[in-house]
């Protein structure tokens, strides 16, 4: 019996995948030679390969498109990219060259599109989608944008928003807007319905009480978000089919809205065992809008998608290497890496994420069972299981003679955000100001801002722009 980690994968899983293959025995993502890229930047080492970015844009259109043809769907698909999962400026670089909408989270978010905008990457009359729980100061940011003529479409979260809004605007103003159903949650999470959104028996008195009476708003688009992404399963399916129905009653007395927004991302390949029928997902959502439309009797609406993960993370890639190994017991090794896991994977600490991991080379080395630990003090900065439910193997390697590296793939979404790479932060909600209390000699405290928040400019610096 062949003994080998290349072994043990071609036993295994369906190998190559489509972004990574073994060539003369050293791993390639898409197409770059890792080792090789890894000697001459060295490690720890982030990668990002950016041409896949376009790539599955087109990918998603090509399958919203081809359901739409055989289906004799009526309405039209949009793709839209949802900035907070990567807010860098090569990544944006990449969505606008695509012709990708975008959807806003946040205050800061307006000032990385006024830069887009002022850089000569983004048009006036491209749509932008403003989700999210609004304060004052993000819907005083897209007022703002509304009256500088950029297509600003606020998707409203709460009464209270529409209230300010409505408040706010001039009385000869116009603005076209959203509103955002709440889901119910899976069942296995720990509240029942989502705290963004209006719930679904509200929606239709809330625009008949509210915004029908002003009539400087017009109810463009209805939106929903399942936070597991889409997924065959029947809770995500019994979702889709709530909020479609939620627009088809809406419809009825709303004769301006005309876009449903699906919201939730498509999956990525989290592990060599992950499969997704890509296609067989698109289809059916499509198919479902379209018969709720038709028993309902009202016109089928054009449709929006808000993808982030499924834009970007197939596109990063997190190498470290094995700096040395530890056998604490008969049962457990653990390989240390140059960094942490918590830090620079944050997603595998806070919610047990999965990503592809991989050696660089030494396939040709037997596998061995294995923790792989980070270089924090914190008990929890180590990775021990994959996403297919085994444990972790890797080759076995004399670290006095040979070199060990592995990568994390398809980590492009989020975890920059969530590990505050650089001061960044997800959302791009700022770093708090920070108060210091100390005591004097004669016993007396007193209290001064040591650090103020930190400001829209110093985040587009991170960010690039």
């Amino acid at each position: 019996m062949n003994n080998t980690y290349a072994d043990l994968i071609d036993q295994t899983f369906d190998f190559p995948t489509n972004s990574l293959e073994l060539k003369d025995n050293k791993l390639h993502f898409h197409g770059i030679d890792i080792p090789a890229l890894m000697e001459k930047y060295g490690s720890p080492l982030k990668v990002y390969y950016l041409p896949s970015i376009g790539e599955k844009i087109d990918e998603a259109r090509t399958l919203f498109r081809d359901a739409i043809r055989s289906l004799k769907y009526k309405g039209k698909y949009h793709f839209a990219y949802c900035t907070k999962a990567s807010h860098f400026h090569f990544v944006m670089r990449e969505v606008l060259a695509a012709d990708a909408l975008l959807e806003t989270s946040s205050r800061y978010d307006i000032d990385l599109i006024r830069h887009l905008h002022a850089k000569g990457r983004l048009k006036k009359k491209n749509l932008l989608i403003h989700n999210g729980y609004k304060p004052e100061n993000y819907l005083d940011a897209i007022l703002e944008l509304a009256a500088d003529g950029f297509n600003s479409l606020p998707v409203i979260d709460n009464p209270e928003e529409f209230a300010y809004l409505a408040d706010q605007l001039p009385e000869d103003g116009k603005l076209n807007i959203g509103l955002r159903l709440a889901t119910e949650e899976e069942p296995k999470f720990e509240f029942y319905t989502s705290r963004l959104g209006i719930r679904a028996a509200d929606v239709k008195k809330f625009y008949s009480d509210a915004i029908e009476k002003d009539p400087r708003f017009e109810l463009r688009m209805l939106h929903f978000f399942v936070d597991t992404g889409i997924q065959d399963t029947s809770y995500y399916w019994n979702e889709l089919r709530k909020a479609v129905r939620a627009y088809a009653q809406l419809r009825k007395s709303c004769p301006s809205l005309k876009s449903l927004n699906i919201g939730g991302g498509l999956p990525i390949q989290n592990g060599l065992g992950d499969e997704y029928d890509y296609p067989y997902l698109i289809r059916e959502i499509v198919r479902q809008v379209q018969d709720t439309c038709r028993r309902e009797g009202v016109p089928q609406p054009d449709l929006y998608s808000e993808f982030g993960k499924f834009t970007v993370g197939e596109s990063g890639a997190t190498l470290f290497e094995v700096i040395g190994q530890k056998q604490q017991n008969d049962s457990e090794l653990w390989y240390m890496i140059d960094n942490s896991l918590m830090t620079a994977l944050p997603d595998t600490w806070g919610i047990s994420e999965r990503f592809i991991l991989l050696p660089t080379e030494q396939w040709e080395g037997p596998p061995v069972r294995v923790n792989i630990g980070g270089l924090t003090c914190d008990n929890s900065d180590f990775y021990n299981a994959e996403s297919h439910g085994g444990q972790v193997y890797l080759p076995k390697f004399n670290s006095k003679k040979k070199r060990l590296r592995l990568g994390f793939f398809h980590t492009g979404a989020y975890q920059d955000a969530l590990s505050g790479y650089g001061g960044i932060r997800h959302c791009l909600i700022p770093a708090m100001k920070r108060v210091l209390i100390a005591q004097d000699k004669d016993g007396n405290l007193r209290d001064w801002l040591d650090t103020p928040e930190q400001t829209s400019e110093e985040m587009m610096r991170l960010l690039g722009y």
